[in-house]
C-alpha cells in the first residue's frame, strides 16, 4: 500500500502518512521525493514524501473480508486479529454481521476459504486464516460433539452404520475425535469433497438371535429347529447351548490405526488444509 503526501516539512509529511495509512512510522518505508528549498526569507516550497506499507497476510485477509461484506450490503465489520502458530483468527463483530454465518456456517466457511486464497497468493508459504463471528465456532464444535456421541451410541445399540451429512474437513475432525472417545465405536470418512461425509460404526459383536424364536404350544414354549429333543438339537452328544462363539477380532484396519496421530484428527488445525497455487 503506497501513498504520497506534501507538507511544509519532511517530518510533517511523515506524520500525515502515518495517519493516512493507519500504522506507526516503524512499519512504513518513507521515500523523500522533494524537500523544501531555502530562500531569502526562509524555506520555500513543500516537502513531498512517499510512504509504503506492506500489509501482513492477516491484514490482507481482513481487508478482503471487510470489502466483500460491504459489497454484500453488510455494515463494515470490526475485525479483531489474533495471531496463532499457523496463521490468524479473524473475529468479526458489528451490527448485523452475524448474518454472514449462514446455514450451519456455510457462508462464513466460503468467505474464509476466499480470504485464505487472497492472502496466500503472494507467496508459497501457507498462512492459515480462520473466520469467526459471535462465538460461532465454539458453539458449532459443541453441537458436533453432541451429535457424534449420539450417533455413536445409536450405532452400538442398533448395530447399524450411521451416516452423517457431508461436512468440511474441520468439522469431520471434530466428529472423529468425539467418536474416538466412545468405547466400541469407530468412524471413517468416505466420498469426495464437497460431499465427503463421516460414517460411524460399532466394533462390538452383537449376539445372534436368529434361532431363538419361540412358539406357544399348549402352554409350553419349544424351540423349533427341525428336530425336537427336549427343545435342543444334539450334536455329538452335546446340546447346542454348550457351544460358544469364538472370540473374533472384528476391529477394522481403520479402528486399529485410528489411535495413531493423523492429520485429520488434529483439532488444532483450522478449516482448510494447505492450498497449492
Amino acid at each position: 500500500m503506497k501513498s504520497t503526501v506534501t507538507a511544509k516539512t519532511v517530518e510533517e509529511a511523515k506524520l500525515k502518512l502515518c495517519a493516512e495509512l493507519g500504522v506507526p512510522a516503524e512499519k512504513i518505508t518513507f521515500t523523500v521525493l522533494e524537500e523544501p528549498k531555502k530562500g531569502l526569507f526562509g524555506m520555500k516550497g513543500e516537502a513531498k514524501v512517499e510512504g509504503e506499507y506492506n500489509l501482513t497476510k492477516a491484514e490482507i485477509a481482513a481487508n478482503y473480508v471487510s470489502d466483500i461484506m460491504v459489497a454484500m450490503g453488510y455494515t463494515k465489520p470490526t475485525i479483531t486479529i489474533t495471531e496463532t502458530e499457523e496463521g490468524a483468527v479473524l473475529d468479526l463483530s458489528g451490527e448485523g454481521v452475524d448474518g454472514i454465518i449462514g446455514r450451519r456456517g456455510e457462508t462464513i466457511d466460503s468467505l474464509q476459504y476466499l480470504a485464505s486464497l487472497a492472502c496466500n497468493k503472494q507467496d508459497k508459504e501457507f498462512y492459515r486464516i480462520t473466520l469467526d463471528c459471535d462465538g460461532f465456532r465454539a458453539r458449532r464444535k459443541v453441537q458436533l460433539e453432541e451429535l457424534a456421541r449420539k450417533m455413536a451410541e445409536k450405532a452400538k445399540r442398533t448395530g447399524r452404520t450411521m451416516s452423517l451429512e457431508p461436512m468440511n474437513p474441520y468439522e469431520r475432525r471434530i466428529i472423529h475425535a468425539a467418536v474416538s472417545e466412545v468405547e466400541g465405536c469407530t468412524s471413517r470418512s468416505v466420498g469426495e469433497d464437497p460431499y465427503r461425509k463421516v460414517l460411524i460404526s460399532s466394533t462390538e459383536r452383537r449376539p445372534y438371535n436368529g434361532g431363538n424364536r419361540r412358539y406357544n404350544n399348549g402352554g409350553r414354549n419349544d424351540r423349533r429347529d427341525g428336530n425336537r429333543n427336549g427343545g435342543y438339537r444334539k450334536n455329538g452328544g452335546r446340546r447346542r447351548e454348550d457351544f460358544k462363539a469364538r472370540s473374533l477380532d472384528i476391529s477394522s484396519s481403520f479402528e486399529k490405526d485410528y489411535k495413531k496421530p493423523k492429520p485429520e484428527d488434529d483439532l488444532g488445525s483450522a478449516l482448510y488444509s494447505k492450498i497449492e497455487f
